[in-house]
């Protein structure tokens, strides 16, 4: 039980600090390979904070607890939105500018109702794992379109003073990089060894450790770049962060899993619970931070507060499952 415990925790350090590695050293490289920032922002940042969910739901499919992999990806959405944006909005209220998150925002409804719909049969299978995977190789060309039609977008402002801020030498990058994805795999096979120990210690099942412990760890380096960056100003970047993170985990994370592993026998729960507290989210998030009549979208104090709420109430229902510990 220690052993596992300190497991989980190490993982968690090591995923969060190799995680900011990988992101920094991607991004500094691209851009020094001449990549345009905006696509830099919206891909190689998007896909670093996908990273830990990504390499630990792999590490889970290939090991055979697939149920951890699918509870990582959907409750990595739910912390995403009701925890993370939560706490960031009573820091900082989020005022949404960008005319490309504005665009994500259905686009990712329209990716959760598909990930609903697919669900429906409690299973997952090889076709629809590369069906995923092939929607999130043409989610990434909409964002390279996006990323060219949105020049002058406040979102690349954002971005280039973080490049800025964290600017280093192409070799740097490279190793940081290098030194990241290394990190990233290692620390995820550790916490993905102490989560399996501990749901088989406490007789918890692998979806319910995916959606609560997996889930808020993986999701970490989100919370700790939205929060700073809206207390910088740059709220686009907080919100963007979230919203891009969603769809990569809905498409890519899942889609990973599924092709490595696909799913027979997925708990009912997992389309009645929590597919439905992520899809109210969404459509919550939308109507919050999409801006009507002209104006633009803000997640207030007081918004913020509910979705925290949100997040709390779904976490003590979670812990009627979580009852014999």
């Amino acid at each position: 039980m220690i052993l596992f415990s300190l497991a989980i925790i190490i993982g968690f350090v090591l995923l969060v600090w190799s995680a900011d590695r990988f992101v920094e050293g991607a991004a500094s490289t691209a851009k020094h390979l001449g990549m345009p920032t905006l696509l830099i922002g919206i891909l190689i940042v998007g896909f670093g904070t996908s990273a830990p969910e990504m390499v630990v739901s792999a590490i889970a499919a290939m090991e055979g607890n697939p149920a951890l992999a699918l509870g990582n990806a959907l409750g990595s959405n739910i912390v995403n939105i009701a925890l993370i944006l939560g706490i960031t909005a009573i820091v900082t209220p989020i005022a949404v500018h960008s005319k490309i998150v504005k665009k994500e925002l259905p686009l990712l409804i329209l990716i959760v109702l598909v990930t609903g719909y697919l669900l429906f049969d409690d299973a997952l299978t090889l076709t629809e794992g590369i069906i995923l995977l092939s929607a999130f190789f043409a989610l990434i060309g909409w964002s390279i379109f996006a990323a060219i039609k949105g020049r002058g977008d406040t979102l690349e402002d954002e971005f280039e003073n973080e490049l800025q801020e964290h600017s280093m030498s192409l070799k740097q990058g490279i190793i940081w990089l290098t030194i990241g994805i290394v990190l990233l795999i290692i620390s995820s096979r550790i916490l993905v060894w102490g989560a399996v120990g501990i749901a088989h210690e406490f007789g918890v099942s692998d979806l319910i450790i995916g959606l609560t412990i997996v889930a808020l760890g993986t999701s970490l380096p989100e919370l700790a770049a939205s929060v700073v960056a809206a207390k910088k100003g740059e709220h686009d970047i907080a919100i963007g962060n979230v919203v891009g993170s969603n769809m990569f985990n809905l498409l890519a994370v899942i889609g990973i899993a599924t092709v490595i592993n696909p799913m027979n026998n997925i708990a009912p729960e997992v389309l009645q619970r929590d597919w439905i507290v992520m899809l109210a989210l969404t459509i919550t998030l939308l109507i919050m931070a999409y801006g009507f009549k002209g104006k633009d979208g803000k997640i207030n104090r007081v918004e913020g507060a509910i979705l925290l709420l949100c997040y709390v109430a779904y976490n003590a229902y979670l812990g009627t499952s979580l009852s014999s510990f």
